[in-house]
C-alpha cells in the first residue's frame, strides 16, 4: 500500500483526494493534505479522517509518504516539485507541468538528481476511446495522416476566475490554452506526431482576466499533416465539448463528448470484424469535464512504482506539450509563425516581471 500525501487543496484537489481517500485506487490510499490556507487544508483532511498541514516539508518530514501530488498553482508546480523531491517521494503533478521550459528542465533535473520518478498528469490517455485511436493509429490503420483537430468549447465565467487571485494570470496560470486546453493538446500531438510550425491568435473576450479566454492555432506537422486548436472558455451557458478528430487515407475516427470520451465517429476504409462494436463498447460520456482518466491514470502510478516499467506520460513528455504551448504563446506575441524547436523571447506565460 503505497501513502500519498497532496499538496495544494484547490478545486482540482476534490478529484484527487477523492479518489485516494475513498480507497478507489487499489494499492493506493490518501495518507496526509497539506495547503497553506488552513480552512482548505482542514476541510479536506477532516472529510477522510487523515491530518492535515499548512507547511508542506512539516508534513513530508512526518509522514514520510511514497508519492506526493502537487495540485498548487501552476506556477508554482516547479517550486514545490524541487523542494520537495529531496525527500525521496515520488512526484504526481498536475498539467501544466510548468510555465516556462526552464522550470521544466530544473524538474526533470531535480528529480533525476533525488532518483525520484516524476509523473505528469494527463488522464485524458486513459480514456477508453483514446485508447482505441491509439491502438488504431498504432496498428497503421490511418495511412498518410491528413489533419487532426481539437476543440476545447468550455464554460469558465468570471465566478470561476475569482476563485483565485492567481487565475488567468501570466505569472501563474495562463489562459485557456494552459489551463483547460492543454491535455487536448498532448493528444493532439501525442496522435500526430512532432509540430515544426504553428501560427496562432487570441483574445480575452468574456472575462477580465490577464491571458486569454479564447485562441485559434493552426499547426504543420513533421510528417505533412496539418492541425487546428480551437479553445475556448467562452462558451455559455454551459460546457459544449472536448473533442479530438484524426483523419487520415485510411479512415476517420471523432471522440467527442464533455472530456474526450464519447468516441462518436469510427469509420475506416479497410473494415474489422469488430468495428461495428467500438462505439457501443468503447464510449464513455462522463458527467463533468474531468471525465473517468484519473482513476486510470492512478492505477498506472501505483503500477509503475510497485512493478517498474516505463511511464506513459513523465517529465520529458510533459516538457513536449509545453513547448507546443510556449510555441503557440510566442506566435501570438509576434503575430507570426513559429518553428520548433525555439527559444521563447516574447511569450508572457511565466514571466513575473509583468
Amino acid at each position: 500500500m503505497l501513502d500519498f500525501c497532496i499538496v495544494g487543496c484547490g478545486r482540482i484537489a476534490k478529484r484527487h483526494s477523492e479518489l485516494l481517500g475513498n480507497g478507489v485506487i487499489s494499492g493506493a490510499k490518501l495518507a496526509a493534505v497539506c495547503d497553506v490556507v488552513p480552512e482548505k487544508a482542514e476541510k479536506i483532511g477532516e472529510q477522510f479522517g487523515v491530518p492535515w498541514y499548512t507547511d508542506m516539508h512539516k508534513m513530508m518530514q512526518e509522514i514520510k509518504p511514497a508519492v506526493v501530488t502537487i495540485l498548487t498553482e501552476s506556477g508554482n508546480h516547479a517550486r514545490d516539485t524541487i523542494a520537495l523531491s529531496k525527500y525521496g517521494a515520488h512526484i504526481v503533478v498536475e498539467k501544466p507541468m510548468a510555465l516556462t521550459l526552464s522550470d521544466a528542465d530544473s524538474m526533470i533535473d531535480a528529480c533525476d538528481k533525488a532518483g525520484v520518478r516524476l509523473f505528469v498528469v494527463k488522464q485524458n490517455r486513459f480514456n477508453v476511446p483514446v485508447v482505441k485511436l491509439r491502438e488504431a493509429l498504432e496498428a497503421g490503420r490511418f495511412g498518410k495522416l491528413v489533419m487532426g483537430t481539437v476543440r476545447v468549447r468550455w464554460c469558465r465565467p468570471q465566478a470561476y476566475y475569482d476563485q483565485d487571485s492567481w487565475r488567468g494570470t501570466w505569472a501563474q496560470d495562463g489562459g485557456v490554452l494552459t489551463n483547460q486546453a492543454s491535455h487536448h493538446v498532448d493528444l493532439l500531438e501525442w496522435m500526430m506526431g512532432d509540430v515544426v510550425r504553428v501560427s496562432a491568435m487570441s483574445a480575452t473576450r468574456l472575462v477580465d482576466i490577464e491571458a486569454e479566454d479564447t485562441a485559434a492555432v493552426t499547426l504543420q506537422f513533421a510528417n505533412g499533416a496539418l492541425g487546428i486548436i480551437e479553445a475556448t472558455g467562452g462558451t455559455r451557458p454551459k460546457d459544449l465539448e472536448g473533442s479530438i478528430s484524426i483523419l487520415g487515407e485510411g479512415g476517420t475516427v471523432v471522440i467527442g463528448g464533455f472530456a474526450v470520451n464519447k468516441l462518436e465517429t469510427w469509420n475506416f476504409v479497410d473494415a474489422e470484424p469488430d468495428d461495428d462494436a467500438v462505439v457501443q463498447n468503447y464510449s464513455v460520456n462522463p458527467p463533468n469535464v474531468y471525465g473517468f482518466g484519473h482513476q486510470a491514470y492512478y492505477e498506472h502510478v501505483v503500477d509503475v512504482i510497485s512493478k517498474g516499467g516505463p511511464q506513459l506520460v513523465d517529465g520529458l513528455t510533459g516538457r513536449r506539450s509545453l513547448e507546443l504551448i510556449s510555441a503557440i504563446y510566442e506566435s501570438i506575441e509576434t503575430g507570426r509563425t513559429v518553428d520548433l524547436r525555439f527559444n521563447p523571447r516574447k511569450a508572457k506565460l511565466g514571466r513575473k516581471d509583468g
